[in-house]
């Protein structure tokens, strides 16, 4: 068999598995909504991180119990990314971390919320691509982090730490409640949002799930809750967005890696995310961003994971954007 015929009859393939997925489950929904879970899975002992998830807050993810007579302060809290190690330097490109902060009025108590990767990002951003295991493994978790103090110096010295609001200590509990809840079922991080292109009607087709979108739900529960939460500056948020065409379902690791037929997909999605593989050397990393440009840019097509399935992107210009950009609060 030719290259040519081994293509067609793979894109002759795909195309009859989105009609079946079509068939069975109608019209595809955009974007596509983020799956949640009955609980969050144990974590693989593969899967280690450099700098451990939440060292200082409560095992068990508990947030104290506050008395309805209290008067909570709501803060506003930003930083550069990775801030403890490269200081200002990604708040120069405004690649930003977000969190919230509260301050009791009765216990003078102060606490940080926020909510991000238990692997680091680029463990939820790209798999392992593992000698022994044909599907790329990912180590891909994010958890809502709580922990008494608030380090003002952090937020305040090239971010921001901002008073929005005050809430009752019921509203409080009532949103620890929905903060528990919600990092139960909402388990895993995603790095990108993925548009049609970069005018405002742009058509959605994936949402990220980071540190901001957990910072603007609870902003919405609060307003939920009663608080009333306003600031003097304006509220950007980064987004890094990724544009193509519409995107074509694949398939989850089972059907994808475990089917005879579909071994050219397979080996194009492990070709694919072999030059984001961790622990490069400088040479080795430098041939991998020319690969990595010639997949997205080139060839345009980028392979993304989303809710533990495959989804195939045409890219399109202008491929890849980090903005920071204004989104209100509720």
């Amino acid at each position: 068999m030719t290259h040519r015929e081994a293509a067609l009859r793979l894109n002759l393939l795909l195309f009859l598995h989105v009609v079946a997925q079509v068939w069975s489950y109608g019209p595809q929904q955009w974007p596509v909504p983020y799956r949640r879970f009955d609980r969050r899975p144990d974590v693989d002992s593969y899967c280690e991180a450099l700098y451990p998830f939440c060292p200082t807050g409560d095992r068990d993810g508990r947030i104290p119990y506050l008395r309805d007579s209290d008067v909570i302060s709501v803060y506003r809290l930003q930083t550069p990314v990775w801030e403890f190690k490269y200081g200002d330097l990604m708040g120069k490109f405004h690649i930003m971390h977000d969190a919230v902060g509260f301050s009791s009025s009765e216990t003078g108590a102060n606490y940080t919320m926020e909510w991000y990767e238990l692997f680091q990002l680029g463990n939820c951003t790209f798999p392992h691509l593992r000698p022994e295991q044909y599907a790329p493994f990912w180590c891909n978790q994010g958890a809502a982090c709580f922990f008494e103090g608030i380090d003002d110096l952090h937020w305040s010295q090239n971010g921001t730490l901002e008073k929005l609001g005050e809430i009752t200590g019921n509203q409080f509990n009532d949103m620890a409640q929905w903060v528990q809840d919600d990092n139960k079922t909402g388990i895993y991080y995603e790095t990108w949002t993925v548009r049609s292109d970069p005018s405002p009607n742009a058509t959605v087709w994936f949402e990220s799930y980071d540190c901001s979108q957990f910072v603007h739900r609870t902003y919405r529960k609060l307003t939920e809750l009663g608080a009333k939460l306003s600031s003097r500056t304006q509220t950007n948020y980064t987004k890094i967005y990724l544009f193509s065409g519409e995107p074509t379902y694949l398939g989850n690791d089972s059907a994808i890696f475990g089917q005879p037929a579909l071994k050219n997909l397979a080996t194009d999605i492990r070709k694919f995310y072999h030059p984001f593989r961790p622990h490069q050397s400088f040479k080795d990393f430098a041939f991998s961003l020319l690969e990595a440009y010639k997949q997205v840019v080139l060839d345009k097509s980028f392979y993304l994971y989303y809710n533990f399935e495959y989804w195939h992107l045409p890219m399109k210009p202008p491929y890849i954007q980090i903005t920071y950009e204004e989104v209100p609060l509720p």
